[in-house]
């Protein structure tokens, strides 16, 4: 029984690095090409290299980092590949989602969502994009999880991984923050009407000036390897 609780708490540890080390890579504070050094992660966050291992291990499924045996473990450059089909799948989850919602939305799940919005245009108000990022996944999130597909959600929140560092990039220029938000009120207010086509076109349209501002980011980083030929 002892072992067992053992592995639970390296469980928990590991699942604390993870979150922690996710974060900072999507939030670009640890930017591509930057080593994860096992010892200094560990030092920091108190815990031993087994539960970082095991974080790095997550986090190289997801594309955000690179493991090599012999030279050790990297932030993973941002490929536009992986970003594409990022976008691929997110559409096709969060349409469909949108098509099971809205018919069958609840008055306190409205009611969240109009808080989030509320939220969402008072971190703006205050000029405070992380603030403001983090509101915009958290609507998405609390949009998904209302489906009630688990297992969906654990693929969304993996898919969106290698998509959401580009998307930070695009999000402080030409506006977006600002289109962002109008976006999701229009969301929001095609699931109170309750007519599920209704929805889907509603994200549809989200979901491409996401994408139009994304494949805009992509094309400055493709570009700038030629440039320096």
């Amino acid at each position: 029984m002892a072992a067992v609780v053992l592995d639970l708490r390296e469980t928990s540890k590991a699942e604390r690095v993870y979150e922690h080390l996710r974060r900072r890579i999507r939030e670009l504070a640890l930017p591509p090409g930057t080593p994860l050094r096992k010892e200094e992660i560990a030092f920091e966050l108190g815990v031993s290299r087994a539960p970082v291992s095991e974080a790095i291990a997550r986090l190289a499924d997801e594309h955000l980092a690179e493991v090599f045996p012999q030279h050790g473990s990297f932030v993973a450059p941002i490929r536009p590949a992986d970003v594409r089909e990022s976008l691929f799948i997110r559409a096709a989850l969060e349409t469909e989602a949108m098509r099971r919602l809205a018919p069958m939305a609840s008055p306190p799940l409205l009611a969240r969502l109009d808080a989030n919005l509320a939220e969402q245009a008072a971190a703006l108000a205050g000029g405070d994009l992380l603030r403001f990022y983090d509101l915009d996944e958290a609507l998405h999130a609390a949009l998904f999880a209302a489906v009630e597909s688990p297992r969906a959600s654990r693929l969304l929140e993996a898919a969106r991984a290698p998509l959401d560092r580009v998307r930070r990039l695009a999000l402080p220029g030409q506006g977006r923050a600002q289109a962002t938000l109008a976006e999701h009120q229009r969301l929001v207010d095609a699931i109170r009407t309750g007519d599920a086509e209704f929805a889907v076109a509603a994200m549809r349209v989200h979901l491409a000036m996401v994408s139009a501002s994304v494949e805009r980011e992509l094309s400055k980083m493709e570009e700038t390897p030629r440039e320096g030929r």
